[in-house]
């Protein structure tokens, strides 16, 4: 028989606790809220996904005290490298490059990136959890229903082993519950969907011999295959520890089932030899793109992959979605805590959606279309030197890819919008030390030896360059009257700071500039202008 206990009562709940679910419930309780974390499984599944951290996630990963710990849970040393290659026909052809070697950006953030299983990243984040009191987990409870009024949100839950039933109630509740969202559906929230109608196998094996046959690439922990035959789709070979184990996607016939089809012969030919293996794991996926068509109803919201998601291809799902956490995480708590105006958080999707929108059309989806192309218009054994030609030319594009993915929020409503400019949010940029608003701040050492990341508040920072105390007193008194909290860090010139090319930088409570200036003092209306940006005032749109 099923019992349903008292109903709990908390500020928000998170339904999912993948690294998502788990990266907003530390940025909410590191900020004092209340929050009810929920996940359907006990224990972190085995599957070997979302393996690329990038430099921007880490740093995710160092606000919340964890990255240490994060670094110490890789599976392969540190000394070997996590870098990937792009071969032509087989693994060990002639013909590869570089590719995704995101260490090219590493000068424009705080720490580096990172390369593990998402299960372990998982079991990390659990970890950091446990020590946040405010933070209630219920792992083994399954989400049943999810229902909003103009007070709050009421979620169902029940336990998956005694079928005892859990209600929350709470003032939002978040979807981080995958690409089968729940929390999505019961919400409204429709998707777009685009369907590539094509069947992707997920292989986990062991193999010592590949790994020895690799070692022709040293340095590299992840390998795209290009093949003729799959008009751009990808065999792609990821490490999960040194030397052992593996994975692999690629495209399969419809209709492969785990006992219709030689997956061995197929690794073979795609790595290019016969070597030995074992197959412990065969899961199958369709390669789609689905994005949200908004990525909030009410009180309810939807982040990760409830929200977007997409082949696994350059490991953009995992990063876009804790920058999701980062994003949703700094607003509910402004708004809970009556500093930030609700307008607020229609920022959240007015930021992020365009930018995954931008994340499929001018990366992943543009790599499986320009892929598809060379391999249409050049083969080495019709025309060589016009193959080698084009290789030649891909490998150097590889290096610029890295460098324009660059989230930004330049037509962001609670981002300071310069006149006459029209930005838009998008996934495309340029990597720059200048200071420009909408942007991630990159790093700066000060005179002190220290660099600006470790001086940046919890809250909003206002970093002005040349020491100007009056000015900064001005806005310290108004933040403090109306109970927003500012941190002002003032430097001398003479230190890298000069090349962010501005006396005054504001800087949102995730590292993202939010308004810039170059002159020398803050004039009343720029002050009330910095003060409309911090808490997400409707004026904070005028020039």
């Amino acid at each position: 028989m099923t019992q349903t206990t008292t109903p709990w009562t908390t500020d928000v709940v998170i339904i999912g606790g993948g690294p998502v679910g788990l990266g907003l419930a530390i940025e909410l309780g590191q900020r004092g809220i209340r929050c009810v974390l929920t996940e359907r499984y006990e224990q972190t599944q085995p599957i070997p996904r979302g393996q690329n951290l990038t430099q921007r996630t880490m740093e995710h990963f160092h606000f919340w005290g964890a990255e240490k710990e994060l670094r110490a849970a890789r599976t392969i040393p540190p000394e070997y490298g996590i870098g990937g290659l792009t071969a032509y026909g087989t693994l060990l052809g002639q013909y590869n490059y570089d590719w995704l070697q995101r260490e090219l950006v590493k000068p424009y953030y705080f720490t580096a990136n990172e390369r593990l299983p998402q299960y372990e990243t998982e079991k990390v984040l659990r970890q950091r959890l446990a020590k946040l009191p405010n933070v209630q987990t219920l792992f083994g409870w399954d989400a049943q229903t999810i229902q909003q009024d103009d007070d709050g949100t009421t979620v169902t839950l029940t336990q998956r082993n005694s079928q005892q039933q859990q209600v929350i109630r709470a003032d939002y509740a978040v979807g981080c519950d995958g690409s089968r969202s729940k929390t999505r559906e019961q919400a409204g929230i429709t998707q777009t969907l685009t369907d590539h109608d094509r069947l992707m196998v997920l292989l986990v094996f062991q193999s010592q011999e590949l790994h020895e046959l690799l070692s022709r690439y040293p340095g590299k922990s992840f390998y795209n295959v290009l093949h003729p035959d799959l008009k751009g789709y990808w065999k792609f070979f990821g490490r999960v520890d040194l030397g052992n184990t593996w994975f692999f996607h690629a495209p399969v016939p419809l209709g492969t089932t785990a006992d219709n089809f030689d997956f061995k012969a197929y690794l073979h030919e795609a790595v290019g030899v016969e070597f030995a293996l074992e197959i412990e794991r065969v899961g199958f996926w369709d390669l789609r793109f689905a994005l949200a068509n908004t990525y909030r109803a009410g009180r309810i919201f939807v982040a990760g992959d409830a929200a977007h998601s997409h082949p696994p291809y350059g490991g953009y799902g995992v990063n876009s979605g804790l920058e999701d956490a980062r994003n949703l995480g700094w607003k509910l708590a402004a708004v809970l805590q009556g500093w930030g105006g609700k307008q607020l958080l229609d920022s959240y999707d007015a930021e992020r959606r365009p930018v995954f929108a931008s994340t499929i059309k001018d990366f992943i989806a543009k790599s499986i279309d320009t892929d598809g192309d060379f391999l249409a218009h050049f083969d080495p054994l019709q025309d060589l030197a016009a193959f080698e030609a084009a290789w030649q030319e891909r490998s150097a594009g590889a290096v610029g890819e890295v460098h324009a993915f660059e989230p930004n929020y330049e037509g962001s409503p609670i981002v300071h919008q310069v006149a006459n400019k029209a930005g838009i949010c998008s996934a495309k940029g340029s990597h720059q030390f200048k200071a420009r608003a909408g942007h991630h701040l990159a790093p700066a050492t000060l005179p002190s030896g220290k660099n600006v990341f470790d001086l940046l508040g919890s809250g909003f920072t206002l970093l002005g360059i040349g020491n100007h105390a009056e000015d900064s007193q001005l806005l310290s008194t108004a933040a403090a009257a109306l109970k927003t909290p500012l941190t002002v860090v003032l430097e001398p010139t003479g230190s890298e700071a000069d090349r962010y090319e501005a006396t005054w930088v504001l800087i949102r409570p995730d590292q993202f500039v939010a308004w810039v200036s170059q002159d020398a003092r803050i004039d009343a209306a720029q002050a009330q202008q910095v003060l409309d940006l911090i808490t997400g005032a409707p004026s904070a749109l005028a020039s």
